[in-house]
Parts: structure tokens; sequence; C-alpha cells
């Protein structure tokens, strides 16, 4: 088994704050990887450090079996990681395409191609209809599809995709599901913050859980539920009458 991605001992200091302490696991190409861990786990500060919105402490990052851990955004962009935010950054004052074409821009210096990935992946994330549209109109359903295809047309390898289903009603959590599972299917290998643990238990095939910055357990999603520390940090336990 081919793994990915790699981290060894991932520290992240904040002055005297620890955000992150010794986090250390694989993902292996193809998989579907969630993260979970109640507000104030370390989830982002995890996404940030592996795309590179701020440096590790301590530790390495390995990507394709390349040490990342000192490379700058832009590089690991080239490179094949590709990441959504939990509060979209697109920039509102443009389109939605022309927000898509930045990311298209990425690999090639043609505008016509990177018009073609744009709409391709608008196409693939159901928006292609809002193409014209200013950003600062969109909904937060709207917002959320732009922030992944925004990086899909990167052409990731590995996708960060941090709570995109966070604000979205029950039908279109279900049509977020479907679209990770369509991307999956495609060969990208994606990592996914959910703060609600059904919809990560429906699509990942492991589950990292963090506590306080620190790796409580990984495992499949039958493991991850059972586990008595997981039970007690995280999902609690049913109250008796």
């Amino acid at each position: 088994m081919k793994h990915i991605l790699e981290i060894y001992d991932a520290t992240k200091k904040f002055g005297g704050l620890t955000a992150n302490e010794g986090i250390t696991f694989d993902v292996a190409e193809g998989e579907i990887l969630g993260i979970v861990g109640p507000n104030g786990a370390g989830k982002t500060t995890l996404f940030n450090s592996l795309s590179k919105e701020h440096r590790l402490t301590r530790g390495t990052i390995r990507f394709n079996g390349v040490d990342v851990t000192k490379k700058s955004t832009h590089e690991i962009c080239k490179m094949g990681i590709g990441r959504t935010f939990q509060i979209p950054q697109s920039i509102k004052d443009l389109t939605v395409i022309e927000n898509v074409l930045v990311g298209a821009l990425c690999h090639t210096n043609s505008t016509i191609e990177a018009r073609r990935i744009a709409e391709e992946m608008l196409e693939k994330c159901g928006i292609m209809w809002l193409a014209e549209m200013q950003v600062a109109n969109l909904n937060v359903a709207q917002s959320k599809r732009l922030e992944i295809a925004r990086a899909l047309a990167t052409r990731p390898k590995l996708l960060l995709l941090d709570e995109t289903m966070s604000g979205l009603t029950t039908t279109e959590r279900a049509e977020s599901l479907n679209l990770i599972r369509e991307i999956n299917s495609e060969g990208i290998t994606v990592l996914t913050i959910e703060h609600n643990m059904d919809v990560i238990m429906n699509v990942s095939e492991r589950v990292l859980v963090l506590i306080s910055g620190k790796t409580l357990t990984i495992g499949t999603p039958a493991e991850v539920t059972s586990n008595e520390e997981v039970i007690d940090a995280y999902l609690g336990r049913p109250k008796h009458a």
C-alpha cells in the first residue's frame, strides 16, 4: 500500500499554547480519511500545517515520498495538495468562474485552457449555472461548493476539506457526500474535517480522532465509535432516567 501522506510528530505551538502535539499518521493513496474532534481539538491547525498556512514547530510532513515540511503554500499546491477553508476564502468582488480560474492557472498559462478547466469543475460541483454570479451573492451551500471547485481546479492528488458541510441542510449534506465520493472515485485522496460524527462515519474509510491537540485514536468508523475513550471524551454516553 502506497502512502501519499506521512505525518510524523506534527507539533505546532503558538507562544505558550500547544495547538497540536506529536500527531503521527499515514494516509493511503486513494483513501478517504476523516478527522473529528470537539471544538478546539486542533483539526484546522493541522490542516493549516499541511497546507503551509504556517510551519510546524516540530515534526515532518512527507507527500508522495517527498519531505514538504518546509515547502511554501504555492509549492505544495503545484505538487498536488489542494484545500478548502471552513470560512470560504473566495474573492467576493469576482464572479464564481473568475475565482475558479485563479485555481486553474496553477498548472497552465493559457487562459483558454484555464477556462475549460474552470467550467469542468463548476459542472462537477453542480454550480455551472452560477458561473457569472458575483461571489458576494452566493448562499452558504453555493459558497461551500465554490470552495471545492476552486480547490479541484488546482488538479490536486490530495484534497483537504475543512468542514465543507457545516451550515448545510440534510439534503445538501447528502449531495455533498455524493460529491466527495465522486471526487474520490476519480483517484483523489481526501482528508476531511467535520464536526458532525455521522457525516464522517458515512464517507470515511478511517477516522482520526483529535482531543486537545493530540491523537486519541485512529481506526475504521466501527472501531472509533466503539472505542471507550472516544465515547467518554467525544461521543458521550446516553443518559438513563
